[in-house]
């Protein structure tokens, strides 16, 4: 089975101001009179990266992509004094994201999204959903107290325990571990703050396989740094969501076909969620990758992104 399309490069790109002094970057690649589809990144705060063209089929979609506020090639960086973070929540995304859509001239685009692009297509699909043809979403992650009290509270650690033991150097006894990073990363201290943010990004790059680890790639600095401050950001301010909102709302999809795609040993995003979504949607099919975790990289999940796209090309030929 296929994994992965041939690399492509964008045959269109630029800068858009989306207001409030922030300047979106985006890029078109594939077929300009393809089926629309737009790439949602994780984090938040990881960018975007060309790898995420491969899981379409250039011939058949216009694939886009754009760096969320503050990431990736998107300016002012998080890491920047000018950025505003006040200016930078779900909800400012959910309006670029319209923003970008009418630039583009695109009426309606698949969303394709992993971990907190699972967040963000579900907070966008339940805003504006005339405007999507459908979803296909991996790492399933809702910003629930749950799921952060998982991933940051403890229960993980018991999985990873040497890893925990290092990402919890930094929380005081008593404090929990978000209240924590969020006072080191934002401190006064910049070396403090560059080592808790390195620290912050390394613990989700120890969980996020289960082949191997992705602390190298997570722990470089630049990535880091972006990477822990606007997750953190995001994560003390619940996404600015109503506690369990994006899967009470899931009604707003009717009619919207989505695909759900978990690994069975998804540390990170634990496969519980995705099984409360896929089964509160009744447009949604859900496939579980019983060797795999988080990670695109972990077995089978790339091919079932793939094939997923296949499958809605052939249901929606241009």
């Amino acid at each position: 089975m296929r994994v992965f399309y041939p690399d492509i490069l964008p045959y269109d790109s630029g800068m858009l101001d989306v207001g409030d002094g922030h300047q979106v970057y985006w890029e078109v690649s594939g077929n300009p009179d393809g089926i629309p589809a737009v790439v949602l990144h994780g984090g938040p705060g990881s960018g975007t990266n060309p790898k995420q063209r491969q899981h379409f089929d250039p011939a058949a979609y216009r694939i886009v992509l754009f760096d969320q506020r503050g990431s990736g090639k998107s300016t002012p960086h998080v890491s920047s004094p000018e950025h505003d973070l006040a200016t930078n929540t779900t909800w400012h995304l959910v309006g670029d994201m319209e923003k970008l859509r009418a630039h583009l001239g695109i009426d309606k685009w698949l969303l394709f999204g992993g971990s907190w692009g699972v967040t963000l297509a579900l907070a966008y699909g339940q805003t504006h959903p005339s405007r999507v043809s459908g979803m296909i979403l991996r790492g399933v992650f809702t910003l629930r107290q749950s799921e952060l009290d998982w991933l940051y509270g403890g229960g993980a650690g018991h999985i990873f325990p040497d890893a925990w033991a290092k990402f919890t150097e930094f929380v005081p006894e008593g404090e929990d571990a978000l209240t924590a990073y969020h006072r080191l990363v934002f401190g006064d201290d910049p070396e403090l703050s560059r080592r808790a943010a390195v620290a912050w990004s390394t613990w989700e790059g120890a969980t996020a396989s289960t082949q191997t680890s992705m602390v190298t790639s997570y722990g470089e600095e630049k990535f880091a740094v972006a990477f822990a401050r606007i997750a953190l950001h995001y994560f003390v301010n619940k996404g600015w969501l109503a506690e369990g909102q994006l899967l009470r709302d899931v009604g707003k999809l009717a009619g919207i076909p989505g695909v759900v795609v978990n690994g069975r040993y998804d540390i990170v995003t634990p496969m519980i969620t995705a099984y409360e979504l896929a089964t509160s949607w009744p447009e949604c099919e859900g496939h579980v990758l019983n060797s795999a975790g988080h990670a695109v990289a972990d077995p089978g999940i790339a091919q079932q992104l793939l094939a997923a796209t296949d499958r809605f090309a052939q249901r929606n030929e241009v």
